[in-house]
C-alpha cells in the first residue's frame, strides 16, 4: 500500500500544470459552463468521474438503475438502483459528494426445473471531496479523495473503512472530449465473502463527442488491477448517449460489458438514467 500511496502522489504532481491560471468559483473552464455545462458536468453515467466541480451554491443529483446478465453463473441476472450520488457545491473550487447505498438483486438458475437462488441487499455509503486544480484553454486538472464507509449489509456491503485517491485530467476541443482518470483504493469484501482488505491501481479513459448542443455520446474503458481479495485484473467497457432536456435536466441510456475477469460482477447490463441541476 505504501507503494501505491507513492504512487498516487507521483501521479496528482505529474498533472500538476506548470504555470496554470488559478481557477475562480465565478470563472469555470470550457466544458463547465455555457447552456450544456451539464452534459460535463455529471459524473455519470461513465464510471469515471468528471474533471468538473459543482457551482457554489449549487447541487446535482444523479440517479439511474441497470439490468443485466451475471457473470459466471447460468442465467444469472443483476440489477442494481437507484445508484443515487448528490453533490454540492463548496467554496474554493471544491465540492461534496455523497453516494447512498444501491440495493443490488441477484438471481441465479441453479439447474433444469429448480427453484432460482436468489440474494439481495444494500452496498455501502460513500463519501467524498472533489477539488479542481486548475486549467488552461483545453486542458483541466482535478483531485478527488473518497472514503466507503464500513457500511451496508453483510452480502454487498462494506466490511470496513475504505478509501480511494483519483487524478483527472481532461481535454476539449470543439465537439472532442477526453478524460483520464487513474486512481489507488483500499477497500475490503463484504463480510458474508470473509472481509478481506485489498488495494488496487485504476485507470478510466472516456471519450465524448457531442453532435449537438443537447446531444452527447460517449465510450469508456476501465479496470482494476485487483476486482476482489486474491483477484487480478478486471477490465469492462460501456458506452451510450446523454441527452439535454433543458440546462439542468439530463437523461441517458448505457450498455456495458465485460472484457475480462470479475469487475462488478456482470456479463453485461443496460443502464438508464438522469442528472438534476438546482
Amino acid at each position: 500500500m505504501n507503494k501505491q500511496k507513492k504512487l498516487s502522489v507521483l501521479v496528482l504532481v505529474a498533472l500538476l500544470p506548470v504555470g496554470a491560471p488559478v481557477v475562480h468559483a465565478d470563472t469555470p473552464s470550457a466544458p463547465c459552463s455555457g447552456p450544456s455545462a451539464l452534459l460535463g458536468l455529471l459524473d455519470r453515467p461513465t464510471v469515471g468521474d468528471s474533471s468538473c466541480v459543482v457551482p457554489q451554491g449549487m447541487t446535482v443529483v444523479e440517479a439511474g438503475a441497470s439490468a443485466g446478465s451475471l457473470y459466471g453463473g447460468p442465467g444469472g441476472q443483476i440489477d442494481t438502483l437507484p445508484n443515487l450520488e448528490l453533490r454540492f457545491g463548496l467554496p474554493g473550487n471544491s465540492e461534496l459528494v455523497w453516494l447512498p447505498p444501491n440495493f443490488q438483486y441477484q438471481s441465479v438458475n441453479v439447474g433444469p426445473g429448480g427453484p432460482a437462488a436468489t440474494l439481495r441487499g444494500f452496498g455501502p455509503t460513500v463519501l467524498g471531496i472533489k477539488h479542481s486544480l486548475g486549467y488552461t484553454e483545453h486542458w483541466q486538472w482535478t483531485a478527488e479523495a473518497l472514503a466507503t464507509l464500513p457500511s451496508g449489509d453483510s452480502l454487498f456491503g462494506s466490511h470496513g473503512l475504505g478509501g480511494a485517491l483519483n487524478a483527472i485530467v481532461s481535454y476539449g476541443n470543439g465537439p472532442l472530449g477526453v478524460s483520464l482518470m487513474v486512481g489507488v483504493t483500499s477497500q475490503t469484501e463484504p463480510t458474508a465473502a470473509g472481509g478481506q482488505r485489498f488495494q488496487s491501481f485504476n485507470p478510466d479513459l472516456v471519450v465524448t463527442w457531442a453532435t449537438s448542443a443537447r446531444l452527447q455520446f460517449y465510450g469508456e474503458v476501465y479496470g482494476q488491477s485487483h476486482s476482489g481479495y486474491h483477484q487480478g485484473w478486471g477490465t469492462d467497457a460501456d458506452g451510450g448517449l446523454q441527452y439535454l432536456i433543458s440546462p439542468d435536466f439530463e437523461a441517458d441510456l448505457e450498455e456495458g460489458v465485460r472484457i475480462q475477469g470479475d469487475l462488478g460482477g456482470f456479463s453485461n447490463y443496460t443502464g438508464v438514467g438522469l442528472g438534476l441541476m438546482f
